[in-house]
């Protein structure tokens, strides 16, 4: 049975930003970019221990064709998403939203 995956306000923030950014410099690349994180959000879902470990209990999944990893942390009801961060930004900048 697949455990409940909930995306933080944070980082539908997060993924707002980079869809606006994307959408500005090319029409269609927002769109694009939501296809990957939700794909990476379904892998998630069916392996949640696929992820890099991080930390204890959070892992972070890299998507494919963008620089973005989605930051997750796994209970045992549910996965959350707390961030989806751009790989190159500071680390610890999301580290404040556990």
């Amino acid at each position: 049975m697949s455990k409940t995956l909930i995306v933080t306000p944070e980082a539908e923030a997060d993924l707002a930003e980079a869809y606006a950014w994307y959408q500005a410099r090319r029409d269609g690349w927002g769109d694009r970019l939501i296809l990957a994180v939700e794909a990476t959000m379904n892998q998630i879902r069916r392996v949640p221990s696929g992820g890099r470990e991080l930390q204890s209990g959070v892992r972070q999944l890299v998507t494919r064709q963008f620089p973005y990893a989605v930051i997750y942390r796994v209970d045992e009801d549910r996965i959350s998403v707390l961030a989806v961060y751009h790989t190159s930004r500071n680390p610890q900048g999301w580290q404040d939203r556990e």
